[in-house]
């Protein structure tokens, strides 16, 4: 099958179908989901909480994301590879945030996710006219989560309602090939699906968005904890603490390793 490229994922929103990205940060991982025959991987800076145990996606660095999408890159999947743009890495500048893309770029990535809205417009617009595809992410933006007052639903009231939309139609005037909106009321993610002219891929955001992304850990059931949004399809973890603990029962009792297994 071809590879996706952002006209594909246009070709698809225009046609109706719904859009489905997951997150991946190795080889390993990466070849599997895009087995499943998902559209893009999300190279997510969600890295830092369930693979490198930080406190929160603050702590992750562009060296870190250059090395999970580069991992992910090596599994040359189908999936278009989607890099996040880590905390620090493009509020300063124009510049700053061109070079931070250009890495992530050269690490593999075939476009960059960054968070905001109206504030980061320019930012979008700069790294679009460099060639690189942005896709933005507004609604529950973890990066500023300070400024926010939190992990919180986003579009509860009118005025964070109108916020959220103004955001949205501010980065797709600046290139911005897709939206993710994160933990944003539902009835407000249709509003903004129904205004823009470019695809919105939800996560805790109800069922109109253009498509889902979840984080695969949530999938999995890996993660040590997981939002209310996120839906378990498989309890990998317990499945894992099995199967070691079987491993581990069978070197102590002398059963592994058996004579099918050496030489």
């Amino acid at each position: 099958m071809d590879k996706v490229t952002v006209r594909t994922i246009m070709k698809k929103y225009k046609k109706g179908e719904k859009i489905v990205m997951v997150t991946a940060y190795d080889y390993a991982f990466a070849r599997l989901v895009d087995q499943a025959g998902v559209d893009a991987i999300l190279v997510g800076d969600s890295l830092g909480m369930v693979v490198l145990g930080y406190p929160s996606t603050n702590q992750v660095t562009l060296d870190d994301m250059v090395r999970a999408v580069s991992a992910v890159a090596r599994a040359e999947p189908r999936a278009m590879i989607v890099g996040d743009m880590p905390f620090g890495s493009y509020e300063a500048s124009d510049e700053e945030a061109v070079r931070s893309a250009v890495e992530l770029v050269r690490a593999g990535a075939e476009a960059v996710k960054l968070e905001g809205g109206r504030e980061v417009a320019g930012r979008v617009r700069a790294i679009v006219r460099a060639g690189i595809p942005v896709m933005g992410h507004l609604g529950l933006t973890p990066q500023k989560r300070h400024l926010l007052g939190g992990y919180r639903l986003r579009g509860k009231s009118e005025e964070e309602a109108r916020e959220l939309i103004e955001d949205a139609k501010a980065l797709e005037e600046a290139g911005a090939f897709a939206v993710v909106l994160e933990f944003v009321k539902a009835e407000v993610a249709k509003r903004i699906t129904e205004e823009l002219s470019i695809p919105t891929i939800c996560i805790g955001a109800g069922p109109h968005c253009s498509g889902q992304v979840l984080v695969m850990h949530d999938i999995l059931g890996l993660a040590p904890f997981s939002p209310p949004f996120a839906k378990k399809y498989f309890d990998c973890g317990k499945a894992v603490v099995e199967a070691v603990r079987e491993f581990a029962e069978e070197v102590r009792s002398g059963k592994f390793p058996g004579e099918e297994h050496y030489w």
